[in-house]
């Protein structure tokens, strides 16, 4: 059964710094703060919706830093949504949170009001990145507060960023290594996106920072949910959430409703050069069998896989075969 989040945005509350690229009221389209009313009311909404499929779902509250939020504040929110955990109606609590708000203080009020999961915004792994950005945490703070949470018993996510200002592909992959080496159980990755309102906007007007270009944070993205995958370590969300607000404010930087796909689509593509390569398939009319799950991935966005496969003189004929694993791909001269 697919994992699902009834999701409160807590915007820029509890954070104490203002990044270089964040925005979060732009992001998320909300700038109006929670009340325990409010989470009442969207869980009553989500099990009219789920039906009995509440017990994989999490009350989630993402958008800023809760647990340095108010703190008076903070266990009103947690004590509105505790219930419904606790009755076993819902499978936990999950939230975001900065580093260097986490320690066992914090961590008991959390255990005692059923969160099950969290969420550290790492971004970097970098401390010159962390610096350059604001994040006004370090790489160590991200070590520590991970190895605190696995030693409560959470779920451990941790999310990250591509393309950030003073960071490269090289400094984003040892971020990924270092992030992988703490075993979480689910990550995020998000390119950089510059939105209107921000230091990163400036910097990008005055051609201070570049931005990634898409087909760029593909090809690198691509390769880290290879990596992640490989470390069976879950990517739960690549790229920003689609939103009107999204649209309206950014202003540049890899962005696309369906990033992720255009992610496997490439890793399918570049284990179909492969396959072609063992093959030694070359101009010609070729079969190329997938996961029925795969065909859109192998095809690609706009039939991208397939155009490309013709511009190397090779007509691929789609078949599919339930045997092969997501990324799988078996190749046949017609």
């Amino acid at each position: 059964m697919k994992h699902s989040n009834v999701a409160l945005f807590v915007p820029h509350n509890g954070c104490p710094y203002r990044c270089s690229f964040c925005n979060q009221k732009e992001i998320t389209g909300q700038a109006y703060q929670p009340t325990p009313d409010d989470v009442v009311s969207a869980v009553n909404t989500a099990r009219k919706s789920l039906g009995d499929k509440t017990q994989n779902t999490e009350i989630a509250f993402f958008g800023g830093s809760f647990t340095a939020i108010d703190r008076g504040y903070m266990t009103e929110l947690l004590s509105a949504a505790a219930p419904y955990v606790k009755n076993g109606e819902f499978e936990g609590i999950r939230l975001s949170t900065r580093p260097d708000a986490i320690d066992n203080d914090v961590l008991d009020i959390l255990k005692e009001y059923g969160v099950t999961s969290i969420e550290l915004g790492a971004q970097s792994m970098c401390d010159d990145v962390l610096i350059a950005n604001h994040r006004g945490h370090s790489a160590k703070d991200v070590q520590d507060a991970s190895h605190l949470i696995k030693d409560y018993g959470f779920s451990l996510g941790l999310q990250m960023m591509t393309g950030m200002y003073k960071s490269s592909d090289e400094k984003d992959k040892f971020t990924a290594k270092n992030i992988a080496d703490l075993q979480p159980d689910t990550v995020r990755i998000y390119p950089t996106v510059v939105m209107r309102g921000t230091e990163l906007f400036d910097l990008y007007r005055n051609g201070e920072y570049i931005p990634e270009r898409l087909e760029d944070a593909v090809m690198l993205c691509s390769e880290l949910l290879g990596f992640f995958e490989e470390k069976n370590i879950n990517v739960i969300r690549l790229g920003l959430h689609d939103s009107e607000s999204l649209h309206k404010n950014m202003a540049a930087g890899a962005y696309h409703p369906a990033f992720r796909e255009l992610c496997e689509s490439e890793i399918i593509y570049k284990n179909t050069l492969a396959e072609i390569q063992r093959n030694g398939i070359a101009n010609c009319t070729a079969e190329f069998y997938v996961n029925p799950r795969s065909v859109s991935r192998f095809i690609g966005q706009n039939r991208r896989n397939l155009e490309r496969l013709k511009a190397l003189g090779i007509i691929a004929i789609v078949r599919q075969d339930c045997s092969l694993p997501k990324y799988g791909v078996r190749a046949r001269q017609y």
